[in-house]
């Protein structure tokens, strides 16, 4: 099947034999948003981009790698007009606050759950995030071409039956968008196909990780490590997604 420019990401991340293709989508698209909101192109400087950034703000996650990206400058004008939008926010939230009634019953409980509209104000800003939620957009029309080329491309389905897997946070969303994307017949054929090669790759991860703790064994110190030198990082990934093992990214100066 001819490539098209939407399904060139897909296919090369497919290409690249990792232990998840999905993370290495979510990386690069990580990665580009990183350099649009802190790179070279400066569009934290324009008015737009920074009033979304002020509403939206950034994660816990991503303010970390956003201070290791390196752009002191970039990072504190962000900081400064979300500062002023959360200041005046919390103001008028403070305004409008007023104290709830506990009653005795509820101070001895060890836990109550509160609607107290500060701490949802809060919680709810914690939950925003300016790359998440651009990375949430781009990942769910990944997640349309992988349907799409799975059901149309014979070639891009036989990669998948010949790759390593997926991690186990995209393979629950793939499942759950199967129930969407597939006909009873369709749906049925795919987990045939995908739940055999979840659980080869699963165990040749258990495999690796269990070849590298007998590889600290004095009697193994000579044996040859086949492929459990990076079965800890892999084996992160598969059941958390993500590079573990990956460097800070950093701004290309």
């Amino acid at each position: 099947m001819k490539e098209k420019l939407y399904t060139i990401p897909l296919n090369d991340a497919v290409n690249a034999h990792d232990e998840c293709p999905f993370c290495v989508i979510e990386r690069n698209i990580e990665h580009d948003w990183l350099d649009y909101v802190l790179g070279s192109a400066a569009s934290y400087m324009e008015t737009d981009t920074r009033d979304i950034t002020d509403r939206e703000g950034f994660c816990r996650a991503h303010f970390q790698k956003m201070f290791d990206y390196g752009n002191t400058l970039g990072n504190a004008w962000i900081l400064k007009t979300h500062y002023m939008r959360t200041i005046d926010q919390m103001k008028q939230q403070f305004k409008s606050f007023t104290p709830g009634k506990t009653s005795f019953k509820d101070r001895l409980r060890k836990t109550v759950e509160s609607d107290n509209a500060i701490g949802v104000w809060v919680r709810e800003r914690g939950e925003s995030c300016y790359i998440c939620n651009r990375y949430q957009d781009i990942y769910e029309r990944y997640m349309d071409t992988f349907f799409y080329l799975y059901k149309q491309d014979p070639e891009f389905r036989q990669k998948i039956k010949d790759s390593k897997g997926f991690c186990l946070p995209h393979f629950a969303d793939l499942c759950q968008a199967a129930d969407k994307k597939f006909s009873d017949k369709e749906r049925e054929a795919f987990y045939q196909m995908v739940f055999p090669l979840m659980e080869e790759n699963m165990q040749r991860i258990a495999d690796d990780v269990a070849w590298l703790i007998e590889k600290f064994d004095y009697r193994n110190k000579d044996a040859d490590w086949k492929n459990s030198r990076d079965a800890i990082q892999r084996g992160m990934q598969k059941l958390k997604g993500g590079y573990p093992a990956d460097p800070d990214y950093k701004m290309n100066k």
